[in-house]
């Protein structure tokens, strides 16, 4: 059987709550919810804003405990085991987190003592991650003079010091440019082949597309469904027929491209401007939580 390096079992995490009424409540933001990621994989956690992403993320980190349920990081328990956990992943948070006081090489050496790296190893590792990340020009700059490729660059370099087994992502290019975006979509793809398990969120939804094997959608802390993003499409229907009507856009989805043809000739003939094309993993996302990512 594939080994699994991610489990997660009956997840809930509730927080103190005071709603409209002014009455002390709890509201969940992650209501039971189980998944397995296998060994080597890059797998995507997709929902609107609010759906309980961030959350997940924190508990598989050891940032927030959970109210209840499990979860093993290459078979070892959070809460049995943390400082085993602690040493299997690394993370890349969202905002930048560096010392913006320091340059890039002791930003990389801080990181490595915490992890009780030898001066030997160190020294080698850190020159070994800034070659791979193209950031040996700026080792000795100031990291608030880098620019924000070089600070993703840089973070992901961060996380894999200590050479974890398990790294999260999360929203690893937000606010990058699409250049920039897909040379980080090369540095992921590298490191799974490597044998890391990935673990991202995402806003954007051909990133996920174009990296992740399994993607999970989750909405309003539930999950929905997980599957290949391939999978997910045929699902849908293999082809989409979108087109204006009464002022919004309207969609409907085929699983052949006769099929498709068909109705949007019959749209055609209505004078309606019609535009034929395969599914993607946007159109699933719609129609399964009713909401645009980020929305």
């Amino acid at each position: 059987m594939e080994p699994m390096m991610i489990e997660m079992e009956g997840l809930v995490k509730k927080f103190p709550h005071t709603n409209a009424a002014k009455e002390k409540t709890w509201k969940t933001a992650v209501a039971g919810i189980s998944l397995s990621v296998r060994h080597g994989e890059v797998f995507g956690l997709l929902g609107p804003n609010g759906a309980g992403k961030t959350t997940i993320i924190r508990m598989l980190t050891m940032q927030t405990q959970p109210t209840s349920g499990g979860i093993r990081i290459g078979g070892a328990d959070i809460r049995r085991d943390p400082r085993v956990v602690k040493e299997r992943i690394g993370v890349v948070p969202q905002h930048v987190n560096f010392d913006q006081e320091l340059t890039c090489w002791e930003n990389m050496e801080l990181h490595a003592r915490l992890h009780h790296m030898g001066d030997a190893e160190r020294t080698v590792r850190i020159e070994e991650l800034l070659t791979e990340m193209e950031l040996t020009e700026v080792r000795n700059d100031n990291v608030r003079r880098l620019s924000g490729g070089m600070k993703r660059r840089l973070l992901i370099a961060r996380a894999l010091i200590h050479r974890p087994q398990v790294l999260f992502l999360d929203e690893p290019t937000v606010a990058l440019d699409p250049q920039i975006r897909r040379h980080i979509w090369d540095l992921v793809r590298e490191i799974a082949r490597g044998g890391v398990t990935v673990l991202l969120t995402t806003h954007y939804i051909e990133e996920a597309e174009a990296l992740c094997d399994r993607v999970s959608i989750i909405n309003k802390g539930v999950l929905v469904d997980v599957q290949t993003p391939r999978t997910f499409c045929e699902n849908l229907g293999a082809c989409a027929v979108e087109w204006d009507e009464e002022g919004s856009r309207s969609y409907r989805f085929f699983h052949t491209r006769e099929e498709a043809r068909a109705y949007a000739r019959m749209l055609e003939e209505q004078m309606q401007r019609v535009l034929l094309r395969p599914t993607n993993l946007e159109d699933v996302f719609i129609e399964l939580t009713g909401r645009k990512e980020g929305l």
